[in-house]
C-alpha cells in the first residue's frame, strides 16, 4: 500500500505533526474512494476534475476542497519521486471559490468566562491551565499537546513551541496563564509517569491527546455558559483578534501566531468593523463631529 510509506515520509522526513499526518491520511483515503477500481497511476486531470465536482456537489466548501487537492498533489509528487509515477494529475487544478468566512472569536468577556474555572480538582486545574495558555499565547492545538515541560520558561514568561513546517517560535505567556500553569504543574507531580515530558497529561499520567482537549473545551463551554461552537481554535482566534484590536500591530500578531505569510493574519483585520469604525471616528480629524 502506498499510503503508509507516504505518511512515514511526512512524519520522519518532513517533520509534520501526528495530527497533520492524520489529516493527510483522511484526504488521501477520499481520493482512493473516489478513484474506485481505477489505479492511481492511470488518473488524469479529467478524473480529478470529476472528483472535485462530486465533492462540491455533496456540499464540501472551496476551502476544504483546496486543502484536499493540496494533499493529493503532495501525494502524487511523492509517488513520482519514489515510485516512478509519470505525472501529477492535480497540477493546475483549482478548487471552486467559496465566500470568505471570518474566524469565530469570543468577546473578551466570553473568553474570561470560559477560562476562569473555579473548581480546584486535578482535571479542572489542568483544563484552566490549557485554556489560559491557548488564550494567552494563541497556540495551535497540535502545538499545545506536543508541548514538553522544557518548553516552558516561567522566569521569562515565555513558551517555545514547534509549529507548522517544524518551525520553532517563542511566544509570551500572560501572568494569569503563568499562575494557572504553576498550579497545574504542582498537581501534575501526583500523576506523571516516569520519564513523561508532556506538560499536559491525562488521568493516567501520559500525554493528553488532541481529541481529549477538543472534548474538554466543549464540556467547559457548556458548564461556563459560553454559547456557540467553541473549540481550541476559537481561543486562538480570540487571542489574535483581541491583541490586534488593542495594539494594531499586525506583524507582531503574525509572529506570535506563527503564520508564514502576512496574508493569513490579515483576515483578522476584517473582524469587528464597528470597533475599527469607532477608532476611526475618534482619531481622524475629518471624521470628528463638530
Amino acid at each position: 500500500m502506498l499510503l503508509e510509506p507516504y505518511l512515514a515520509y511526512l512524519a520522519n522526513e518532513k517533520g509534520l505533526s501526528p495530527l497533520t499526518c492524520e489529516n493527510y491520511a483522511r484526504d488521501i483515503k477520499v481520493l482512493q474512494e473516489l478513484a474506485g477500481s481505477n489505479d492511481l497511476h492511470t488518473l488524469k486531470i479529467a478524473h480529478i476534475r470529476r472528483f472535485v465536482a462530486a465533492l462540491h456537489g455533496k456540499g464540501l466548501g472551496g476551502k476544504s476542497i483546496a486543502r484536499m487537492l493540496s494533499s493529493w498533489r503532495g501525494f502524487f509528487q511523492f509517488l513520482i519521486h519514489r515510485h516512478g509515477y509519470a505525472s501529477n494529475p492535480c497540477i493546475g487544478m483549482k478548487a471552486p471559490k467559496s465566500p470568505k468566512t471570518l474566524p469565530q472569536a469570543l468577546s473578551a468577556d466570553q473568553a474570561s468566562q470560559l477560562v476562569e474555572i473555579e473548581s480546584e480538582d486535578l482535571l479542572s486545574l489542568r483544563d484552566r491551565a490549557i485554556f489560559e495558555l491557548f488564550y494567552s499565547s494563541g497556540l495551535r492545538l497540535a502545538e499545545l499537546v506536543n508541548l514538553d515541560v522544557t518548553g516552558l520558561d516561567m522566569s521569562d514568561a515565555t513558551v517555545t513551541v514547534t509549529g507548522k513546517g517544524n518551525k520553532t517560535r517563542i511566544v509570551p505567556v500572560g501572568s494569569k496563564a503563568i499562575t494557572a500553569l504553576r498550579e497545574w504543574l504542582e498537581m501534575r507531580k501526583q500523576i506523571v509517569k516516569p520519564d513523561e515530558k508532556a506538560i499536559f497529561l491525562n488521568n493516567r499520567g501520559t500525554r493528553l491527546t488532541p481529541r481529549a482537549v477538543q472534548y474538554r473545551i466543549k464540556v467547559w463551554a457548556l458548564r461556563q455558559g459560553v454559547a456557540g461552537n467553541v473549540h481550541p481554535h476559537t481561543l486562538r482566534h480570540s487571542f489574535a483578534t483581541h491583541v490586534l484590536q488593542s495594539s494594531g500591530d499586525l506583524r507582531a500578531v503574525q509572529e506570535m501566531l506563527g503564520h508564514a505569510n502576512i496574508s493569513t493574519t490579515q483576515v483578522y483585520t476584517h473582524l469587528d468593523f464597528q470597533h475599527l469604525a469607532k477608532v476611526y471616528d475618534q482619531a481622524h480629524p475629518r471624521a470628528r463631529k463638530k
